[in-house]
């Protein structure tokens, strides 16, 4: 690091937990962000600004005005323009020491896998059940680490799964997939039908980041278990989620068939 760097980082640096090896970590790691609306841009800003070397935003999607109440990257003058290249745009200038690179088409299939691959920790920050099922199964299969958030209503939830940890479930074990492995009811949940508050997804964005953040310095432990957070009453709640033995993703079966 560079004189500009230890002054830009500063506030990081002077973090026990984190200090200038953790901070060196940041500058060398790579995150890749799926997603890049309202969980997706405080995700992205965040990890600019805390100096994550090479970030990796990946959204098929257009900007509409609906997002804008939400979705804090993209401005007015973005309406049409891509997600992930407004977002790009948005946290380079932040810090234009990120090497951001936005991922303009969807993710799926090889891919999805060969961008996870690259990743030293995945962001799902998507509104679909298909897409996180493929994402977390994406991660099991090259062992990276999934910050999962989703946010609807007046409600936030928060989980991070660890392929690396013996102990650590995966989404599928929090959300068992369909017997029949369809796609019924994924629209259910989107923001589009139900509507969102505003800052929720600010802040379990900001959650996301900060799990990144300490999953790529070193700084602390992983989140364990699902946290779910009513803000209409300000509370959150903490749920223990073991690894499901039976789980069609990361079993026992399922990783001896890989």
């Amino acid at each position: 690091m560079n004189d500009e760097a230890l002054l830009r980082y500063s506030r990081h640096i002077m973090l026990a937990a984190l200090d200038i090896e953790g901070q060196q970590r940041l500058l060398d790691g790579h995150a890749l962000v799926i997603g890049a609306g309202g969980l997706g841009s405080p995700v992205a800003l965040y990890l600019a600004a805390a100096g994550v070397g090479r970030l990796s935003i990946a959204d098929a999607d257009v900007i509409e005005i609906s997002n804008l109440q939400r979705q804090i990257a993209h401005r007015q003058a973005d309406l049409g323009r891509n997600k992930a290249e407004s977002a790009a745009a948005a946290a380079s200038a932040l810090n234009s020491d990120c090497e951001i690179v936005p991922l303009t088409a969807h993710l799926d299939g090889e891919t999805l896998a060969t961008a996870v691959a690259a990743a030293d920790v995945v962001l799902d920050c998507t509104d679909r059940f298909a897409s996180r099922y493929a994402i977390n199964r994406a991660c099991v299969e090259v062992g990276r680490p999934l910050v999962s958030g989703a946010a609807i209503r007046f409600s936030g939830q928060l989980a991070v799964f660890d392929p690396r940890d013996p102990q650590s479930p995966c989404y599928a074990c929090l959300y068992p997939p369909a017997a029949d492995d369809d796609d019924d009811g994924d629209d259910e949940l989107r923001c589009a039908e139900n509507g969102v508050i505003g800052p929720l997804v600010g802040l379990i964005g900001c959650f996301q980041a900060l799990e990144a953040i300490k999953l790529l310095s070193g700084a602390g432990r992983p989140h364990r278990g699902l946290s779910t957070f009513d803000g209409l009453d300000g509370e959150w709640r903490r749920f223990n989620v073991p690894r499901d033995p039976d789980c069609p993703v990361c079993g026992v079966s399922a990783r001896a068939a890989r």
